[in-house]
């Protein structure tokens, strides 16, 4: 899993099996000639990270390091690399093309016929350095940030480029209401990118009402507790009865992606964007689908250009992107970073590999 080591150590958290995640030295792994090494300063906690670490994933062979929202510092480039140079900060992001199969070569390399991704057959950045091959130099998300970006901001380059490109698919535009219903981090990041698309109003669902407050921050117009009131029927009062012209699912919850469609007006667009534990089963009332003509489709990571256009977004300011961090923990603390994200205390949890304060 790890490939060719150098004879120096470094910490990495290591997922020895599920739910087994171990801080430990292992090697550095030696940088070929078409490779580089970064020394990760943030990764941030994703909920994929949390199902793997639970359920595992046919794409991760433990012992496994994952991690892959993360940020660093490039300290050794091969002798054939000529894009990146030691000192290069750069942010790294997920889904890697592997640059000849049809999907990619068609531009839509997170729907790669190999799939492959950092921190799943490659190794991820909960550990002091993470190696760069040459599918990632080549084809993948890795750019260079301005100094002015935080380790953190860069990090989460990589959940606004997902973000990006759940809204691009889902062809918001000018005029539109929109609902989000989940108002995690990733709820919270649809909002602004939907109202950056053209969109007039954004309806933010959530079950517990700690979160709803960030949401209006992040520009919600309309919040709605799930767990006090009938969502769907409030999103109807909201939209005058006619149901909103888009649905993105930021949640767990498979009853989310039932209610959507009860939620999108007639030729709506229903995003299925949270993942849900493989396996799981969702009872749907198609006839929604086929009366009311709906679009229903998914989101899936997201393709280089997305990465470099959230690094934009980021470094401009259209997004306060940093107001996410809400907490951060050493390496060796990596147990309760997981624990934290997966108990919703707060927004983005971010591991910091050398105890940077940004």
């Amino acid at each position: 899993m790890y490939g060719m080591y150098g004879m120096y150590g470094m910490k990495a958290a290591v997922l020895e099996e599920l739910g087994k995640l171990v801080v430990k030295d292992i090697p550095v792994p030696v940088t070929g000639p078409d490779e580089a090494l970064v020394k990760v300063r943030s990764c941030a906690v994703c909920g994929s990270d949390i199902r793997i670490f639970h359920h595992g994933n046919n794409r991760v062979s433990p012992p496994a390091v994952i991690g892959h929202e993360s940020s660093g510092e490039i300290v050794a480039v091969g002798e054939r690399v000529t894009g990146f140079k030691p000192g290069d900060r750069v942010a790294l992001g997920s889904d890697v093309p592997c640059g000849e199969c049809a999907a990619c070569k068609a531009g839509y390399g997170n729907n790669c016929m190999i799939n492959y991704a950092m921190g799943y057959q490659f190794q991820g950045s909960f550990a002091e350095y993470v190696p760069l091959n040459r599918y990632m130099l080549n084809y993948g998300p890795v750019h260079r940030i301005p100094d002015s970006m935080t380790w953190d901001e860069a990090a989460l380059a990589e959940p606004l480029a997902c973000v990006l490109n759940a809204v691009e698919f889902t062809g918001v535009g000018l005029g539109d209401t929109v609902v989000v219903m989940g108002a995690g981090p990733i709820g919270c990041m649809i909002i602004p990118v939907c109202l950056m698309s053209g969109a007039t109003k954004v309806i933010a669902v959530n079950r517990s009402p700690g979160r709803l407050s960030f949401a209006k921050k992040c520009g919600a117009d309309v919040v709605v507790c799930s767990s006090e009131e009938d969502q769907v029927e409030r999103v109807l009062q909201e939209t005058d009865g006619l149901g909103a012209d888009a649905v993105f699912t930021a949640n767990p919850s498979p009853q989310s992606h039932a209610d959507a469609l009860k939620m999108a007006k007639n030729r709506g667009r229903v995003n299925l964007f949270g993942g849900l534990p493989a396996g799981t089963k969702v009872e749907l009332e198609t006839n929604l689908i086929h009366y009311k003509e709906l679009l229903v489709s998914g989101a899936h990571g997201s393709v280089p250009r997305h990465h470099r256009q959230a690094i934009g977004l980021i470094a401009s300011g259209r997004i306060d992107i940093g107001s996410f961090v809400s907490h951060r923990f050493a390496l060796d603390d990596i147990g309760e970073a997981f624990r934290t994200a997966e108990d919703k205390a707060g927004l983005r949890v971010v591991v910091k590999p050398w105890g940077d304060s940004e």
